[in-house]
């Protein structure tokens, strides 16, 4: 078992099957050394997991939740990118977009749930830049959506 794979294994999370594109996109694209993952929804199990929006009907605590389950599908889109989670060099940045009502100002609290996940997962090297916006809309009516970019090891 893989370093990685061991960590993920502690935190009682096993990676889920990359989510198939729902439009004309890929999963992921590998350029050089760099991986750059399309947004990833809050799947769980294959379902979504937080629908609506955020500050309304979904809690800013479920939305950091919806926002580890969508880390989690990043993991799983790099994995298949990477081969494996040890081939990670860093995680250079996360992009989160969270469907939020327009009075909902915690955006920041909310996209720790998938920061926080990186940095669990891979230590020093899960620290990243960030950038979250609240939108007012997200496909399938998710509750937030994260999108990465990610060194991997020459």
């Amino acid at each position: 078992m893989s370093k990685i794979e061991q960590r993920l294994a502690e935190l009682n999370i096993t990676l889920p099957t990359p989510a198939a594109p729902v439009a004309n996109y890929v999963g992921f694209i590998r350029s050089g050394n760099q991986v750059i993952i399309s947004g990833q929804l809050c799947l769980n199990a294959g379902k979504l997991s937080h629908t609506g929006k955020v500050g309304a009907s979904v809690s800013k605590e479920e939305a950091k939740e919806a926002a580890r389950y969508c880390a989690i599908n990043v993991l799983a889109q790099l994995k298949a990118a990477a081969g494996s989670l040890d081939n990670v060099a860093q995680c250079i940045r996360l992009g989160g977009f969270i469907n939020s009502d327009p009075a909902f100002a915690d955006l920041a609290y909310v996209m720790n749930g998938a920061s926080d996940l990186m940095v669990e997962v891979f230590g020093d090297q899960g620290k990243h830049a960030r950038s979250t916006v609240g939108v007012a809309e997200l496909p399938l009516d998710a509750a937030v959506e994260v999108e990465a970019l990610f060194e991997i090891k020459a």
